[in-house]
């Protein structure tokens, strides 16, 4: 590979590479040649048109190396010291890997909310950039980090472009477009890559695997499978899990009767409120009613959610109300990493008996 000439800088060094085995996540892969890593990610957001192609190697290695301007969209050095991260998502890996403190800075840090990283923030470890959409790449480059993991939406982000052109490495991360919780989880895997602690990130993950199909086993020895409803209106226009969607998979796995687990897609579904009221006006459980943090609150929104039963035999339970010190909510950052957490809260939700001395970690009851 030290000696690749241009046109063959693609087949001599992965024409006999390993790969990494990735048992649920579909949007990344990984291979390796002597040191020398290839990252590609081929979903990094919904109906993405090209895959990127990442090259990951010692500084030594790449200073030997000669490939055409443009071959790869990233070259990172697999010793890094600095990283920024533009997702709360990202930081469960990090913290898992027991790396957070190579974090030197995120666009809006009021959003963590984990108590380790919100340390090195309030000790000034962690500067503050801005907004993911536009970056103050100024404070970025003086930052000067070995890489920036990005992530889009629907298309590539100009700042991320500004970015690149500075010489900073940026690496797109398609973990939440994943279908299936246990793909999510599963990008650990990319950090550990580019960590250099592929051993580390493959125990981890191989542990939460294990406790989910240990809790979704469990789940199966049920006496009953209660009714559930989710979601809330929008406006004019009910918001609630596709039956194909993760959220709806972590109901199936909980052992519960969703009441639209016959739907497909994996998006969400769009209802009018009359037709939700119709079919799950008796329903035994509401769980993650959109962002409201009370039995008040959603009377306050809409007087008609006081004539679900769920409402009035206060069988309410979101997420909302768990957050950190500066308001960010810990489900959004730790519940792709962490999806045994959250299918162990949903059958204490549904099936105490079967999780006594479990405290469910982001759903909390509305008790008022």
């Amino acid at each position: 590979m030290l000696s690749c000439k241009e046109k063959k800088t693609e087949e001599l060094p992965f024409s006999k590479s390993k790969t990494l085995q990735l048992k649920y996540a579909e949007g990344f892969t990984v291979s390796e040649n002597n040191g020398v890593k290839v990252i590609t990610v081929t979903k990094p957001w919904p109906k993405a048109s090209k895959s990127y192609k990442y090259l990951v190697a010692s500084k030594e290695t790449l200073s030997k190396m000669t490939f055409p301007a443009g071959y790869y969209d990233g070259v990172i050095t697999d010793e890094i010291e600095k990283i920024v991260v533009t997702s709360t998502t990202h930081i469960p890996s990090l913290e898992l890997l027991g790396e957070e403190q190579k974090l030197v800075g995120f666009p809006g840090t009021d959003y963590i909310s984990s108590k380790k990283t919100r340390e090195l923030i309030n000790n000034g470890n962690v500067r503050e950039l801005g907004k993911n959409e536009g970056i103050n790449t100024e404070v970025l480059l003086d930052i000067n980090p070995d890489v920036v993991v990005g992530f889009g939406i629907d298309g590539v982000n100009k700042t991320f472009e500004t970015i690149k052109k500075a010489n900073i490495p940026v690496i797109y991360h398609g973990g939440w477009v994943e279908s299936t919780a246990l793909g999510k989880a599963e990008w650990i895997k990319f950090f550990g890559v580019l960590l250099n602690k592929e051993k580390e990130a493959d125990s981890i993950f191989s542990k939460i695997e294990a406790d989910y199909l240990e809790a979704k086993a469990l789940a199966k020895n049920a006496k009953n499978r209660p009714t559930v409803l989710s979601g809330a209106m929008t406006k004019d226009v009910w918001h609630l899990p596709n039956g194909d969607s993760p959220e709806a998979q972590f109901l199936k796995d909980a052992n519960v009767n969703y009441l639209w687990n016959d739907s497909s897609g994996n998006g969400s579904l769009y209802l009018s409120f009359e037709a939700v009221l119709d079919k799950a006006k008796d329903a035994d459980i509401w769980l993650s009613p959109s962002y409201y943090r009370s039995l008040n609150q959603l009377e306050e929104a809409n007087p008609l959610y006081t004539k679900f039963d769920a409402f009035k035999n206060k069988e309410i339970y979101s997420f909302t109300n768990t957050v950190g010190e500066t308001g960010g909510n810990l489900y959004y950052e730790l519940g792709a990493a962490r999806p045994d957490l959250i299918l162990k809260d949903l059958i204490k939700i549904s099936h105490p008996e079967l999780l006594e001395n479990y405290q469910p970690y982001f759903f909390k009851k509305f008790d008022n």
